[in-house]
């Protein structure tokens, strides 16, 4: 019988059916297009709904991944980027929908790491670490074959990584890490660098307030001197946080996905050297650096791992 799974993302929603053997039947992309509380929770439902009447085979289970905190005691959820959703119950309401059929849920960049530990680059691995590089910035962490979520389910937040001195106040909303190295966080630090360097750059053609991150890579493809600078710290940035969850984590793998690895992915092997300068020697010379193998789909992946797991007895 086929399980389900969902990933909530920050524009769209994603829904996939796979095999019990792990071959991908159907998928699905739903843009969210500005809903906002029960409205994305109607949308879920309504999509579970059609997929369970759609299958001539019964939906075994039902895994959910989500942005931002899933509340394992509690079932809620607080998702940054979705108004009204501080602790929206979405277990509750989809398990109203569901009946009989099983239902799991986990936060994004904890389904991202099981995912490409299903199909993915972390195929076979019990100790890796998935950093997610999109809008914000996270890690899934897997620990001898478990996800690692800490005392209330936060664990992976990297964002908030410290490794700049001295604090700044604008690092409050999403962390150092994530101010300078994110999709957001690489626009935004364009935009400062533009309005402080009077440099020649080719990224001034357009309204500041308009500029994103693809906007600097393509740049950096034609050897802008601004976007060079952008690019150049985001690696050390990059390299810098691996550097310190090879460390403290000793894993067999470092994974970079996200929406940005995409353009980011050929820079990996200069994270790796710069991240070779930080770590723990040892350590370093016995973690592999790699891109996604499943790209915008390990999420989706992985909340159908967290149902086929669900959906097996122990």
């Amino acid at each position: 019988m086929p399980v389900l799974g969902i990933d909530l993302g920050g524009t769209k929603l994603g829904v996939a059916v796979f095999a019990e053997s792990g071959v991908l039947l159907s998928r699905d992309a739903i843009p969210l297009k500005n809903r906002k509380g029960f409205e994305v929770g109607q949308l879920i439902t309504k999509e579970i709904k059609r997929c369970i009447a759609s299958q001539s085979d019964i939906i075994k289970s039902i895994g959910v991944s989500v942005p931002g905190i899933s509340r394992h005691k509690t079932g809620t959820v607080w998702a940054p980027n979705i108004e009204g959703w501080e602790d929206y119950p979405l277990l509750e309401e989809i398990k109203q929908i569901a009946g009989a059929i099983s239902v799991s849920m986990d936060s994004d960049r904890a389904c991202s790491i099981l995912g490409e530990q299903w199909q993915g680059s972390a195929h076979g691995c019990k100790d890796a670490i998935f950093i997610a590089v999109g809008t914000g910035i996270g890690a899934g962490i897997l620990v001898d074959g478990n996800i690692l979520r800490g005392a209330q389910d936060i664990a992976g937040a990297i964002g908030w990584m410290a490794l700049l001195k001295p604090y700044e106040s604008k690092y409050m909303p999403c962390g150092c890490f994530e101010f300078y190295a994110s999709g957001a966080g690489i626009a935004k630090f364009t935009r400062e660098l533009l309005a402080s360097d009077p440099t020649s750059s080719a990224l001034r053609m357009y309204p500041s307030e308009e500029i994103t991150a693809h906007h600097v890579f393509d740049a950096f493809d034609k050897k802008d001197p601004i976007a060079a600078i952008v690019i150049r710290e985001c690696i050390a940035y990059w390299g810098m946080a691996a550097a310190n969850l090879v460390s403290i984590f000793n894993p067999e793998k470092i994974i970079f996905g996200g929406g940005i690895f995409g353009p980011a992915a050929k820079f990996i092997e200069d994270i790796q050297a710069e991240a070779t300068k930080w770590a723990q020697p040892i350590s370093i010379t016995q973690a592999s650096f790699e891109r996604s193998a499943l790209g915008s789909d390990a999420a989706v992946y992985g909340a159908g791992f967290l149902a086929l797991k669900k959906s097996k007895p122990a």
